[in-house]
């Protein structure tokens, strides 16, 4: 049930257009046409409004944490490593691939139809031309449907776990809610066996389990993503917070697996930091982000998103 009274917080315009720019530069990137979000008038998209996708897209903190805590574990996975690593943009232009993965995430979610599915069909064009073998010498496509499940399922797992371990917890019927929300746009991609609820993910991890394996990629990624500055600079200081904060998101046996020890993680205090920051973004309204000009799309009021919710029993 959700209790209609806004749980948003008014901000001094000044604070606010830097919000707005700090969300922004996140996910556009610098060369390509800006996506208009608002429309076409009515428009649907691939997840429906009252989703829990939805609801939890529209948070920047839990969205950065959990993208990050995804490339972790893909780049755990030999062939995907290779692959992400050898074609694509992440040494040359980390933050523009930041941003363009950012930016399909959220097109995937929020975006009209007629804009998310050709932009869908355009990366699975892309995939096709990617191929080629490992260090080790095994091959690999990145239109393998086994590789784009693990893909999908690492996105997946980052966003849901991000969101409830640093903004609010998600129940059982939340996060297989969320899950079961993503496996048709996941088939779209060609991650045709994509988890659909909790139970599955957690199988499938324990499938991957041993093909994951160390690599000093991990480590130069995260070295990356501390360093390439993705906030303006009065939250510059957040991103090395933010990155640790991912590392103690991925599941201890795969922490260990790829020696990420605890000098790695959260400190002891900057945990409430973290939960406080991504509690913080949760009830600022980002009239210019994609959560509300999607909302203004479908004719809800920018703040129906940010609506206090009764926790589900």
């Amino acid at each position: 049930m959700i209790d209609l009274m806004p749980a948003t917080i008014r901000l001094p315009w000044r604070l606010q257009r830097l919000l707005e720019a700090a969300s922004t530069s996140l996910l556009h990137p610098a060369e390509g046409r800006r996506i208009d979000f608002s429309r076409p008038d009515g428009e649907e998209a691939l997840v429906a409004p009252d989703s829990v996708s939805w609801r939890i897209f529209k948070n920047p903190i839990s969205l950065f944490v959990g993208g990050i805590a995804a490339v972790i574990l893909e780049l755990a996975e030999p062939s995907v490593r290779t692959g992400v690593w050898d074609h694509s943009t992440f040494r040359s232009d980390p933050l523009g691939r930041l941003r363009r993965t950012g930016l399909a995430a959220m097109v995937t979610v929020y975006g009209a139809r007629s804009i998310a599915e050709p932009m869908i069909e355009r990366i699975v064009r892309m995939h096709s031309r990617i191929a080629g073998e490992t260090p080790h010498g095994r091959a690999y496509s990145a239109n393998d449907p086994a590789l784009l499940t693990w893909v999908h399922a690492t996105a997946a797992f980052g966003f849901a776990e991000a969101y409830s371990r640093y903004v609010e917890p998600l129940t059982a019927c939340e996060f297989d809610s969320l899950y079961r929300e993503g496996a048709p746009t996941s088939r779209l991609y060609g991650a045709v066996d994509a988890p659909a609820c909790r139970a599955a993910l957690d199988a499938l991890f324990d499938a991957m389990d041993d093909r994951l394996e160390y690599s000093p990629i991990v480590f130069r990624f995260l070295e990356i993503m501390r360093a390439t500055p993705a906030f303006p600079s009065p939250f510059k200081w957040m991103q090395r917070l933010l990155v640790r904060a991912a590392v103690e998101m991925i599941p201890e046996r795969t922490r260990v697996r790829l020696d990420l020890t605890e000098q790695h993680g959260l400190r002891r205090h900057e945990r409430s930091i973290v939960e406080l920051a991504g509690s913080f973004a949760d009830r600022i309204v980002l009239k210019d982000g994609p959560a509300a000009q999607s909302c203004l799309r479908m004719g809800l009021p920018v703040t129906y998103l940010y609506a206090s919710r009764e926790p589900h029993h």
